[in-house]
């Protein structure tokens, strides 16, 4: 790998000794690792990510593709180093909390975080980037957690928010070092200029976003690079320009990570995963009071069935339903003001569970329902495909279901809901999102 000189002079001084075998550790290739849902079962290998209950090294890249439960949600394409977050998850916020992943897509941590909340806590995930968010919002509805806000806003957006949530988690946009052997791209756009402009945007977005933690709550901040100026030093002056106290994760089972003064690190050459840097603070400083807007009622239009629709999820007594823009979403009853408060503050792009659209007077099912872990599969219709057909209804193609009743049907793949279609008899329509469909050719039985 041909790296530039100013990078090979700085990485050396922070390695010493052990910059020769970091050098040998880039030309080896990446591992490839996932991170599983706990909607099913599912083992992918015996070769587990030491620090990430729910992580696995694959023995090699298959097409994730033309894997319908890569589709479904079943697990997550996740560089392994960034797993680590659960172990700052697990330590230091409870899973009752209201957490922000400010900088979330495409969803890697933020299906980390929703899957250690579970619909104990509630996570609200943001994308400043509009195109990103979209795939952001993709990603969560199919990992299927219900208690998960996706927004699309600037950092600065979060100051309406005083004081509202318990952790942020900044994985911040940075100089990209720790992916030099994944991302040739990387190297050519690495400058030291470039990353003494990383480290300012860092804390510009830091500062953005501050006063929306609680005093006494958690700030999880991390890059994928190696130098000091976007790690140790961005951490120093969140402890004194902030008001912040380091929090230390006990990492004794896991000797390979390398312990720093302000956070831990995660280089190829001693951890199996990409170059890595985290550190966990607690907000010391005092906290602005949340000033409540007045919040505007939603209501249904009267000819919605309100218990019908509480009856499509489990626990139905437990969910408040809204209606916008043609759609009609369903969420936890007990973050109805914090839901509230979120919507007229933010640019919301997806939230809890989207039920079913408005078409006419009919209303048809969501792809967010019938990936959601909260369906109610009682009473509604269902049909057990084989891989070709599974692959076919991904593609958006027309399947035959010629067993099933006329009606929607919920689609399912080795007992995995893919989403729905509207069986008419001879033939069915496929609801399945247009901008999801897979777009490559499917191989020949």
């Amino acid at each position: 790998m041909n790296l530039p000189e100013p990078f090979v002079r700085r990485t050396q001084e922070l390695l010493g000794d052990e910059f020769p075998d970091f050098l040998d550790a880039l030309d080896i290739p990446s591992p490839v690792s996932v991170r599983v849902n706990d909607k099913t079962v599912y083992v992918p290998s015996d070769d587990k990510v030491k620090w990430c209950d729910s992580g696995y090294y694959l023995s090699g890249r298959p097409v994730f593709t033309l894997d319908p439960l890569f589709h479904a949600g079943v697990y997550y394409v996740q560089e392994a180093s960034s797993m680590f977050l659960q172990q700052a998850l697990s330590q230091f916020v409870a899973p009752d909390g209201v957490v922000l992943d400010l900088c979330a897509a495409p969803g890697g941590k933020s299906t980390l975080i929703s899957q250690y909340l579970k619909s104990g806590g509630m996570l609200v995930s943001n994308e400043i980037v509009r195109s990103r968010a979209f795939i952001l919002a993709e990603n969560l509805i199919k990992w299927g957690n219900d208690a998960v806000v996706v927004s699309n806003n600037v950092p600065a957006d979060f100051q309406r928010l005083p004081s509202f949530f318990d952790a942020v988690v900044v994985d911040a946009p940075c100089s990209g070092e720790g992916m030099f052997r994944k991302d040739a791209g990387a190297v050519d756009e690495w400058s030291e200029q470039n990353v003494e402009m990383c480290a300012q945007r860092q804390r510009d977005i830091l500062l953005d976003v501050w006063d929306t933690l609680k005093k006494d709550g958690i700030l999880i901040y991390s890059t994928c690079t190696y130098n000091r100026e976007e790690n140790e030093k961005n951490v120093s002056w969140i402890e004194t320009a902030l008001g912040a106290e380091i929090q230390r994760i006990d990492t004794a089972a896991f000797p390979q990570i390398t312990v720093s003064d302000k956070g831990y690190r995660f280089f190829p050459q001693k951890t199996r995963g990409e170059g890595f840097f985290l550190s966990v603070l607690r907000k010391t400083s005092d906290a602005p009071s949340l000033r409540m807007k007045k919040q505007e009622k939603r209501k249904l239009k009267p000819e919605f069935d309100e218990t019908e629709l509480k009856n499509r999820l489990k626990e139905p007594g437990d969910w408040k339903i809204y209606s916008d823009n043609n759609f009609i979403s369903a969420f936890r009853l007990k973050f109805s003001t914090e839901v509230e408060l979120l919507k007229n503050n933010l640019h919301i792009m997806h939230y809890g569970i989207t039920l079913c659209e408005i078409k006419g007077r009919d209303l048809i099912p969501h792809t967010s329902l019938a990936l959601s872990k909260s369906i109610n599969t009682e009473k509604i219709q269902q049909a057990e495909v084989e891989l070709r057909d599974a692959l076919l209804y991904l593609k958006k193609e027309a399947i035959s279901l010629p067993d099933a009743e006329k009606g929607f049907i919920l689609v399912k793949y080795r007992n995995i809901p893919l989403g729905w279609v509207k069986n008419i008899g001879n033939r069915t329509n496929n609801l399945y999102p247009n901008e999801w469909r897979i777009r490559m050719n499917i191989p020949a039985p």
